[in-house]
């Protein structure tokens, strides 16, 4: 790490902690040239492979604006947005894996929309769920249902739907 103010090669670290959110470490360094003292941040990187191949760092501000075209015309607001999408970086840092396909940030979006928003995660799951028909609608919406009334009555149904 070079120094900012004198460009010296080398630092020393003299205190490391963790970042509220648990993402980053933000470590205070000194220069043993000039004595000058900094921080920096450090975040482990997540890259996310593209349906042509390509790999591009995780962008929050990617998951953001292709879920705020779901929700579009929808009481939903940009921290609501800021706040899924942090939700999503948090859930699939945790599958612990350094790559992930897109596809599966896509799904991983699912649940924290569902909760947001049901009409905007419609829009969403339609494209990410390959939906063909109205009967894929129906399905989807009927499973909406059966779980919105269940989150009213305190009732479970287990996998089978029994």
């Amino acid at each position: 790490m070079h120094c900012p103010f004198c460009r010296h090669s080398d630092s020393r670290v003299i205190d490391s902690r963790t970042s509220d959110d648990g993402l980053s470490i933000r470590r205070r360094r000194q220069c043993p040239e000039c004595g000058g003292r900094f921080s920096t941040v450090e975040t482990a990187s997540l890259n996310v492979i593209k349906r042509s191949g390509v790999v591009e760092p995780f962008s929050r501000e990617k998951v953001m604006s292709g879920v705020r075209k779901a929700c579009q015309g929808r009481p939903v607001t940009d921290a609501d947005l800021a706040m899924l999408a942090q939700s999503v970086e948090e859930s699939v840092r945790q599958t612990g894996s350094a790559q992930i396909d897109a596809n599966e940030i896509g799904l991983a979006i699912l649940g924290p929309l569902r909760e947001l928003d049901e009409v905007a995660f419609l829009r969403f799951a339609s494209v990410y769920q390959a939906f063909e028909s109205l009967e894929d609608f129906e399905s989807a919406i009927d499973q909406l249902r059966v779980d919105h009334h269940d989150r009213h009555t305190g009732a479970e149904h287990d996998s089978a739907g029994e």
